[in-house]
């Protein structure tokens, strides 16, 4: 099993910044993609980046060129810096890990943060 921490929502005004981290724990194999994906009230949840152990990265077009995602293999973290924040990026942000090898992956989700921006 692998547990996922999710940390650094809130509560912030459009333009403004936030960093997210996720720490992942337990058991988890030598090869990992990392991914943030959110849900917005009312919508289906949907990917905003995610990066693979190799530092391989993906960005949804949605936030590009405002959110940065980055890792730490040694800590298993995963951030997402968060510039210039919209009324639109108001979610619940989740963590998820897919890790394996050969054929034998597993999927684990963190329980969530906030984020909320509001004038």
């Amino acid at each position: 099993q692998v547990q996922l921490v999710e940390s650094g929502g809130g509560l912030v005004q459009p333009g403004g910044s936030l960093r997210l981290s996720c720490v992942a724990s337990g058991s988890v194999s030598t090869l990992y993609v990392m991914a943030w994906f959110r849900q917005a009230p009312g919508k289906q949840r949907e990917l905003v980046a995610s990066i693979g152990k190799d530092g391989s990265a993906y960005v949804a077009d949605s936030v590009k060129g405002r959110f940065t995602i980055s890792g730490d293999n040694a800590k298993t973290t995963m951030y997402l810096q968060m510039n210039r924040l919209n009324f639109a990026d108001t979610a619940v942000y989740y963590c998820n890990m897919k890790t394996g090898a050969g054929i034998a992956w597993s999927e684990f989700w963190g329980q969530g943060t906030q984020v909320t921006v509001s004038s």
